[in-house]
């Protein structure tokens, strides 16, 4: 392992340690090591300075979890370019929003992918943006990118450690993307930790079934380069056929965060006349709450050590980290302590640090915190005058530093003037045997304020109502006044790209909110 937390001395660092190491391989077969990534890399490299790309140019680039991919990462970073990373699932609105503010120099998109023609959608933003006086430059890449004789290429320069190589946008639920300015510093701060908790070695792997151009799947890329741990590649989710692919390739690290494992353990359920993942150390959730019985679940049915969580967000990645060691009672009710040098803390509405155990917003400082905001007016709001960034989740710290995420300030139903957390409700809910998945939402009335809605999708062939729900609740030793008043059922919940419960969507569909 090496302490060293920028991308493109990873690399070569990397290569010279092990070059004939695994670094990707793909559902095509195809394969690449670390000594051949580092020389496609600087070859990309020096195709794209041929065409312009120089340091400090932004690049933006909307690409599937392909080899290319993690190629094209590397050699924007020997250019010491800017990547601005885009999530496949964007269209017009959000990319139309995120290329007006980042306005970079080169927009790298495929021709096509999963029915949606990229190409004639990225021309047709250029042709807009071009009359508006912001031009830029296109390349379409299917599975290849140009490449040219490297040795024309200028040496690398470190930079700063503040100055900004990435602009990640966030994937929030509501009103437009934000975009949080990152440095290789600040992305690998956050990585090592996770290196370190999970005791990552070159015998792991891992899948990448979730966006590679989330800001998880890059710093899973400078874990992977710290220790020599391998990726899987899969572009796009199967019920069926991805995990046996999957099982094929030996996974260690269930990693994709709480939804994906959820959909480990559902598969393994399906089929339990053989273990999924016989190598399997542990199961990596994040990007979503856990409920608290997953971690047994997964631990009895899927093996290894269960679910060891990571929290962070595109602003500051990988602020707490679980591991192995952590006790079964952390594993299952907390997402891990501090990492990677992060500070956290929960304070009150009024400011001030909460006592051990209570409930308040979660900040954190350290590191792996973003540099700001590409609009810079939006960083009054996000950090305080002491530089703690605010999450806007509600958490309680213990006695052991292990943080518990008990929802979101803007999650919490006001039903008669008192508060009721809709991840409380969500908990007691999941552990009912004919509920596979719930979200509890709030929705307006006009007597209590707001009632209490659980939008749940059930397990195969089980027959729910609000009364057998109330039943489960009251049984659980859930206060009354916080058993739903409402029961909808749906075949799945909308989920954005990192596998968050899209909640508008829902409170748009059941409670008519705008």
């Amino acid at each position: 392992m090496t302490d060293e937390t920028r991308l493109w001395p990873l690399v070569e660092e990397r290569a010279r340690r092990t070059p004939d190491a695994l670094l990707a391989l793909d559902e095509h077969g195809r394969k690449l090591s670390f000594d051949a990534y580092r020389t496609r890399a600087e070859r990309v490299a020096a195709a794209l300075a041929q065409r312009g790309v120089g340091p400090g140019d932004r690049v933006a680039w909307q690409l599937p979890g392909w080899i290319e991919s993690l190629v094209l990462v590397a050699a924007l970073a020997r250019l010491g370019a800017v990547q601005n990373p885009i999530l496949p699932i964007y269209r017009e609105r959000e990319v139309g929003f995120i290329l007006r503010q980042a306005h970079p120099k080169l927009f790298v998109v495929p021709c096509a992918w999963r029915g949606f023609a990229f190409e004639t959608f990225a021309r047709g933003l250029a042709a807009e943006m071009a009359s508006e006086g912001q031009p830029m430059s296109l390349l379409v890449c299917d599975r290849a990118l140009p490449e040219a004789s490297a040795h024309e290429l200028l040496p690398w320069e470190p930079g700063d450690a503040q100055t900004p190589r990435w602009i990640f946008y966030t994937s929030g639920t509501t009103g437009d993307p934000k975009g949080a300015l990152h440095s290789d510093e600040t992305l690998g701060a956050g990585s090592l930790g996770v290196v370190e908790r999970f005791e990552l070695g070159p015998d792991d792997r891992y899948p990448l079934v979730f966006p590679f151009t989330h800001i998880g799947g890059i710093g899973m890329l400078f874990v992977q380069l710290m220790v020599g741990t391998a990726a899987v590649l899969v572009e796009q989710y199967d019920e069926e056929k991805t995990l046996p692919f999957l099982a094929e390739q030996g996974i260690t690290l269930a990693a994709g965060g709480t939804p994906l494992v959820m959909r480990y353990l559902q598969y393994q359920r399906r089929h339990p006349e053989r273990r999924l993942f016989p190598r399997l150390r542990m199961a990596m959730g994040g990007a979503a709450p856990k409920p608290p019985q997953l971690h047994a679940e997964v631990k009895a049915q899927l093996g290894g050590a269960g679910v060891v969580s990571v929290y962070g967000l595109t602003e500051a990645p990988f602020a707490a980290v679980g591991s192995p060691r952590d006790p079964d009672v952390a594993l299952a009710t907390s997402e891990g302590r501090a990492g990677g040098g992060a500070e956290l803390r929960c304070v009150t509405p009024e400011g001030r640090t909460c006592a051990t155990g209570a409930e308040g917003e979660l900040q954190v400082r350290g590191p792996q915190v973003c540099l700001g905001y590409l609009d810079p007016a939006r960083d009054a709001e996000a950090f305080t005058e002491d530089e703690w960034f605010r999450t806007g989740d509600l958490a309680r710290l213990d006695a052991d530093g292990f943080v518990s995420v008990t929802g979101r300030l803007k999650e919490i139903i006001i039903r008669k003037g008192e508060n009721i957390s809709a991840k409380e409700v969500e908990d007691v809910l999941y552990a009912h045997p004919g509920v596979q998945e719930v979200a509890v939402i709030g929705v307006p009335d006009a007597e209590t304020g707001e009632r209490c809605c659980a939008v749940v999708v059930p397990e195969r062939e089980a027959a729910l109502d609000l009364a057998e729900l109330a039943r489960f609740c009251r049984t659980a030793g859930l206060a009354p006044q916080k058993w739903p008043e409402r029961l909808e059922q749906l075949d799945a919940l909308p989920r954005n790209a990192s596998g968050k419960v899209r909640k508008v969507d829902l409170e748009r569909r059941f409670g008519g909110r705008e």
